[in-house]
């Protein structure tokens, strides 16, 4: 598909997507042409990203603004309010994924049938290149004006008040495009889920056991740390029920790492305790010559 520069090639559907980055330009361009010719308009609110993420958007004609991030809730919820979206239906999408040709489809046949105010959509994980067995429903598309998301600094959920429906076809996770960078997003990630428990921050929802599935996640996730064998349980949980066990060597590893996330949030939770103080991220990235010294190539 021909791609006009600066100008984005908006779909006929009446949908505005939104998408939230940091250092993603190893996925712009494969999420961009996955919308191109579909959606009407496309937003991008970028972290202030140091690699070629917003030369790619501005490129296919996205609507680019910048924000520091100081949350996903609080990121969400500005693009909300601030974004001059103009059509009634908005889509939240992450740029690791990709919507499938049967998913476009129903929801198309959804928006056009105007019969809900929120739409369910069954998301599947790939890894390594691989589709695992792995899928869950979450909310991705809703009614201009009817969505607020939970103000929390990681796992933020989107609230919908009125009727939802359950689009077919698959969103496609592209969970990294490597085990490199997947591992250095689960250190951010454990490290956000550690500070926040240690701090007794804001959670998604009211934990409860016998809530919604929300607040049943949210009990889980709560009280999962004072279960006995939890690490093994959890292992159990993701090779055996969930399936991966399917996908041969692929699926034994993404269970095990899946285990490591929590083990290393975990931990991270208990050094803070035994410390007493908060982790610092100390940068690892190399930084520009100081032009107070010598410099030498």
């Amino acid at each position: 598909m021909k791609i006009v520069k600066n100008k984005w090639d908006s779909g006929p559907v009446p949908v505005s997507v939104i998408l939230i980055s940091l250092n993603e330009a190893h996925n712009m361009e494969e999420v961009l042409q996955n919308l191109s010719g579909w959606a009407s308009e496309v937003f991008l609110v970028d972290s202030c990203s140091s690699d070629a993420t917003v030369d790619i958007a501005l490129k296919y004609g996205v609507h680019v603004v910048q924000r520091y991030f100081d949350g996903f809730g609080s990121q969400w919820n500005f693009a909300l309010d601030s974004l001059p979206i103009s059509n009634p239906w908005v889509m939240k999408l992450d740029p690791d994924e990709r919507i499938s040709s049967e998913l476009k489809s129903s929801l198309e046949v959804i928006i056009k049938k105007n019969i809900c105010t929120g739409v369910n959509i069954e998301r599947r994980l790939w890894f390594m290149g691989s589709i695992l067995p792995v899928t869950q429903i979450i909310l991705r598309l809703w009614k201009r004006g009817s969505c607020r998301f939970t103000d929390v600094k990681v796992n933020e959920h989107p609230i919908v008040e009125g009727g939802l429906e359950l689009a077919s076809g698959y969103l496609e996770h592209h969970d990294s495009p490597n085990l490199d960078h997947w591992i250095a997003k689960q250190n951010n990630y454990t490290t956000t889920e550690a500070i926040n428990q240690y701090t007794n921050g804001a959670l998604a929802a009211i934990p409860k056991l016998l809530g919604s599935s929300l607040e049943r996640r949210v009990w889980l996730k709560k009280y999962f740390w004072k279960f006995p064998g939890k690490y093994s349980a959890l292992f159990v949980y993701h090779y055996l029920i969930l399936g991966s066990w399917k996908c041969g060597r692929i699926g034994w590893m993404w269970s095990h790492l899946r285990v490591e996330v929590y083990r290393y949030w975990g931990y991270k939770k208990i050094e803070m305790d035994i410390t007493g103080q908060k982790i610092v991220k100390i940068p690892l990235q190399v930084g520009t010559p100081d032009k107070r010294v010598k410099f030498y190539k």
